[in-house]
């Protein structure tokens, strides 16, 4: 064995430390969102244990377990006088309110199904073959539309639709828009709402997500102007669309090229193409950071196997950085490509030909 740093290996064990307590805190964050145990405190009011256990009908053995550990990882407020428990308006923001910007329980069910199908991401590093969206845990499919929900809330309206030249205008007298990629369809349904004059089209290649994208539709009473169609980026019928959306999934697909140009060809004469991918800059030693660490890791386990899994397998990876993508709007045959804003965890590109 090398000789070690004393002090540099007490730094790196006291982060380990904290890795493995947030790893094991995840587990308790998915079990106590999928038991409603975050929404029986939504209120703020102090809770005990036994409070707690009655109201949702659980044994307070368990519930003491989970809200000390919650506490311990400052997820909820313990009052020791009290020996009572409590959400604080932030904690709620985070864990109880799907509405929410902040919302983040749905990101744990996507770190969820990172840890089951590591079998499967193991044998890919050994093959080289990826594995395909569909090939995933279920709780990766809900994880994800519960994780990119809350900011899709906040921004795809008010912010990156308007930051595209012409585009809003167009969609409030009335246009039709392609969601390529659009999974559960959360960001279509937002899309409907917002423009009432508009006709939108949901595409998705896997079979559950579009079966679960119309019942929101129908939950959301837009369904008379939505429509959801099984189709792959490459084949989804050409309507004329004036505006083609594509939410954090490009860097997913085999042929982001191909794609591009199956957009070219469904785009009317002077349709947008709107890329939103995870934000990213262009050098590796500019995204060693805590959100070029959350995407790398998705990156590793779930986008880069998708990718791969498919015809070209190009692999562009959650964190491509805008020159990467601007090279593949360019081989797609657009001429036209600028960052139209950002967000932390976004970056927001309109394309012409």
């Amino acid at each position: 064995m090398r000789e070690a740093d004393p002090q540099k290996l007490d730094a790196l064990v006291g982060r380990l430390v904290g890795d493995v307590g947030a790893s094991v805190t995840g587990a308790l964050v998915v079990l106590g969102d999928q038991l409603g145990l975050y929404k029986a405190m939504a209120d703020g009011k102090p809770m005990t244990a036994e409070g707690l256990a009655a109201k949702t009908g659980f044994k307070e053995r368990y519930v003491r377990e989970w809200l000390s550990a919650q506490a311990a990882a400052e997820y909820i407020d313990y009052d020791a006088d009290t020996d009572s428990f409590s959400l604080s308006a932030e904690q709620a923001m985070a864990f109880a309110e799907e509405g929410s910007p902040a919302f983040f329980a749905g990101a744990f069910e996507i770190v969820r199904a990172m840890w089951l199908d590591e079998p499967k991401i193991a044998d890919a590093f050994r093959t080289g073959a990826g594995v395909g969206w569909h090939e995933h845990s279920t709780c990766l499919f809900r994880g994800t539309e519960r994780f990119f929900r809350p900011g899709y809330n906040s921004n795809l309206n008010n912010s990156w639709i308007p930051a595209l030249d012409g585009v809003k205008a167009k969609l409030e007298k009335g246009a039709r828009v392609a969601d390529v990629g659009c999974g559960h369809g959360a960001s279509t349904v937002l899309m409907a709402q917002a423009y009432p004059n508009s006709y939108f089209f949901g595409f998705d290649y896997h079979g559950p997500s579009i079966d679960r994208a119309r019942e929101a539709a129908t939950k959301a009473g837009v369904e008379d102007r939505v429509v959801f169609e099984q189709a792959s980026a490459k084949t989804y019928p050409a309507r004329g669309y004036d505006l083609v959306a594509m939410f954090d999934c490009l860097h997913d697909m085999g042929d982001p090229a191909g794609a591009g140009r199956h957009v070219k060809e469904t785009l009317a004469d002077d349709g947008t193409w709107m890329i939103v991918e995870p934000f990213a800059h262009d050098q590796l030693k500019d995204n060693l950071n805590p959100v070029g660490r959350i995407f790398y890791g998705a990156s590793t386990m779930i986008c880069t196997p998708a990718s791969l899994s498919q015809e070209v397998g190009l692999g562009l990876g959650a964190q491509a950085g805008e020159m990467r993508l601007r090279r593949v709007a360019l081989d797609a045959g657009f001429t036209r490509f600028r960052r139209a804003t950002e967000t932390p965890f976004n970056m927001v590109f309109e394309v012409r030909a």
